[in-house]
């Protein structure tokens, strides 16, 4: 799917293209080769550059090529509406030609479409790097916002941890963790990538622009730090619910052990007044009353040694 948008100064709000004009912006959806062959007929972009955030597992980079810049980030995407352990990252580009900016993605993500909703304050396609600060800012806003959303998840599955004997609070913590590690892995990457446009390395910046990169740098580093500080605290926490599980079941085996042993009692001493030998007491007329007594007697007895060891 391709949208072609552009706003200018002397535009009030984005407007939607039915073809592509200079200082628009080209939003490229999972594009069919049919598409990439139009954009890049209409823009003289390479193919290659078009094509490159089009891999699941390309990792953030910057390439430049004659008056053509490449830029790859890695942005959180929500997969559905569930939980945030349904978060994953995936690649986006940004490409630069002349007059021309081109974003290339596989799926909907929040980073780009708040542009196309109108949620960013002073935001022109004619400005193309500032328009490519804005989207680094987005970036970071989106992974600060999940990050968020994990510490309450963790949060969550804390509290349940006291009480709970099943698998489903590991195997969250599980799809956490390893969240955490690709988001910590993209953060990283997406790092070395702000600090080379931040110097000049990528495309020609402004000294208004400057602030904002350094902003931007500080966030990621933001990022990374709370990102590291999430994944020991699951850490921590997976412990925790290990030695939780480990009590829990103790405590189990503990209780089941005392039951069998207080239920026991009255069995042996049924089972020795069924004994086809002389027993104490078998002439007796209350036998059966004085059996009964016996086994309540001990039956309390060792009720009583168990309490006091708290194992029941």
């Amino acid at each position: 799917m391709i949208i072609i948008s552009k706003k200018t100064q002397s535009y009030e709000s984005l407007v939607k293209l039915e073809h592509i004009e200079p200082k628009s912006w080209i939003d490229l959806i999972n594009p069919t080769n049919e598409e990439i062959e139009m954009v890049a007929e209409k823009t003289k972009v390479m193919k290659d550059y078009l094509k490159a955030a089009l891999d699941e597992d390309e990792r953030p980079r910057f390439d430049t090529e004659n008056d053509e810049i490449l830029i790859i980030l890695r942005v959180p995407y929500e997969i559905g509406n569930a939980s945030p352990s349904k978060v994953k990252t995936m690649p986006i580009g940004i490409i630069i030609k002349g007059d021309y900016i081109i974003t290339t993605r596989l799926f909907d993500t929040n980073v780009i479409n708040d542009f196309h909703e109108s949620k960013i304050k002073s935001f022109f396609t004619s400005k193309k790097t500032r328009f490519l600060i804005q989207i680094l800012s987005r970036t970071n806003y989106y992974f600060l916002k999940n990050l968020d959303k994990i510490e309450n998840e963790i949060d969550k599955i804390e509290k349940k941890l006291v009480r709970s004997l099943k698998n489903q609070e590991v195997f969250l913590l599980f799809e956490l963790q390893k969240m955490l590690i690709y988001f910590n892995s993209a953060i990283i990457a997406n790092g070395h990538v702000f600090e080379h446009i931040s110097k000049g390395k990528v495309i020609e910046l402004y000294k208004e622009d400057d602030e904002l990169l350094d902003d931007i740098i500080v966030e990621n580093r933001q990022c990374l730090d709370m990102a590291s500080n999430y994944s020991n605290i699951l850490s921590s926490t997976l412990d925790a619910y290990t030695s939780v599980i480990s009590n829990n079941l103790n405590d189990v085996m503990k209780f089941l052990t005392a039951l069998t042993i207080i239920l026991s009692i009255p069995t042996i001493i049924a089972s020795i007044y069924g004994m086809n030998v002389n027993l104490p007491f078998q002439t007796n007329p209350y036998a059966f009353w004085i059996a009964i007594i016996l086994s309540l007697f001990f039956s309390a007895l060792m009720f009583s040694f168990f309490a006091r060891k708290n194992w029941l």
